[in-house]
């Protein structure tokens, strides 16, 4: 998940007090608590095949906490190894962003510019493959999946994205590779009869637009697969997810998965509403009437933490605004992103000390935003999360 103004990143923005709904605590006491439960499904945690969620995204423990990318704080993101960390630390849901390589496989990559997250730039074989593109609007100059084949990309090795920040991180560069979708969806099936239960995924088409016009569109080979391993119903264990409505509104025709529309800044516009022209910005679509429209086909949003709580100039939590109230009125339930544990990425009433890399105080952060009556949140540190949902929880 991404911000549309920063080439799709999530950052990190967590919040302040707010309102809950009415009679939402007596709902969240009757979740299931804790990473163990989730993992093992002890007594009195609904069991499922692995395909299905019988009752689907309504039956998942309220918050929810979403695996960022995976343990992308403990592990290099989009990796088998971050989602594996995910899942036995407890996460409810795990991401998957998904690019398409030159010969029509999808793979878990942030971005298609794989220039930060493999070692591509090792490798002298593809030093004619650099190159400079312009994607939805932003210049890039590196190495992009759409110019490798899926062969070629297994060759190549993921890495940490930020080592500056995550240096421990960097230990694990080298040992995991690219993964497709579909090594992943097959992952999830063999977790998902291990433990008894489905392995929710929360996938997302990045880019939809661009790479349309190059002949690599996301969505029917995304919905081919959902259907391949009976993740295409409406009870199915994964959400769909993109930060173009158009790319939703694809997917509603194609299956019948939970679908989520992403919504980065209140000033920026989704790509395919440039590329259409459609004026409209996030601020029109957080109004009751825009939630009305991405409610007609989703059934959830996810934006970015500021659309729930805006900052103060300081970079302080502000008011929490009324998204909240406003998106569960019109029948949307809300998965914001995204919380981090170190310093950069925490409003300031949360840093704890001088040095961006250290953890601040996530804990009050995530309590913060759990009390606006959020339905769930990613995060880079699922444990954390995890922990912090419990305190929540227990009041």
């Amino acid at each position: 998940m991404a911000t549309q103004k920063s080439r799709n990143s999530k950052p990190g923005e967590p919040g302040e007090p707010g309102e809950q709904r009415p009679g939402r605590r007596a709902v969240l006491g009757a979740a299931v608590l804790g990473a163990g439960t989730a993992v093992v499904g002890l007594p009195g945690v609904a069991r499922a095949d692995a395909q299905h969620g019988h009752g689907g995204y309504k039956d998942l423990p309220v918050p929810t906490i979403v695996a960022h990318r995976g343990t992308s704080g403990y592990r290099p993101e989009h990796t088998l190894g971050s989602y594996q960390l995910a899942l036995d630390m407890g996460a409810h849901v795990i991401e998957q962003d998904v690019v398409p390589t030159k010969d029509g496989h999808l793979v878990c990559r942030h971005e298609n510019d794989i220039t930060a997250t493999t070692d591509v730039s090792a490798h002298p074989e593809f030093a004619s493959r650099k190159t400079t593109k312009s994607v939805d609007g932003t210049s890039l100059t590196g190495w992009f999946t759409e110019d490798f084949t899926l062969a070629e990309l297994k060759t190549l090795r993921a890495k940490e994205r930020i080592p500056g920040t995550r240096q421990r991180n960097t230990l694990y560069d080298g040992r995991w590779d690219v993964p497709t979708l579909e090594e992943v969806l097959k992952w999830a099936d063999k977790q998902g009869r291990q433990h008894g239960r489905p392995i929710w995924l929360h996938i997302e088409t990045k880019h939809p637009t661009y790479f349309r016009k190059l002949g690599l569109g996301l969505e029917e080979p995304l919905a081919k697969l959902l259907r391949k391993y009976g993740r295409h119903k409406k009870d199915a264990p994964n959400f769909l997810q993109s930060f173009e409505p158009s790319s939703i509104q694809r997917l509603d025709k194609l299956v019948d998965a939970p679908l989520v529309v992403l919504l980065s800044t209140a000033a920026s516009r989704p790509w395919d509403f440039v590329e259409a022209g459609d004026p409209r910005t996030v601020a029109d679509l957080i109004k009751p009437d825009g939630l009305a429209w991405m409610a007609s086909y989703a059934q959830g949003i996810g934006p970015t933490l500021d659309l729930v709580i805006p900052k103060n100039p300081d970079g302080s939590l502000g008011t929490p605004s009324t998204l909240v109230k406003d998106a569960h009125a019109a029948g949307l339930i809300l998965h914001p992103y995204t919380m981090r544990n170190e310093n950069t990425f925490l409003p300031t009433n949360f840093k704890k000390g001088t040095d961006p890399n250290a953890y601040g105080d996530a804990f009050g952060a995530f309590k913060a935003y759990f009390a606006t009556g959020i339905d769930g949140v990613f995060s880079d540190n699922c444990d954390t999360a995890l922990l912090a949902r419990e305190d929540f929880l227990k009041g």
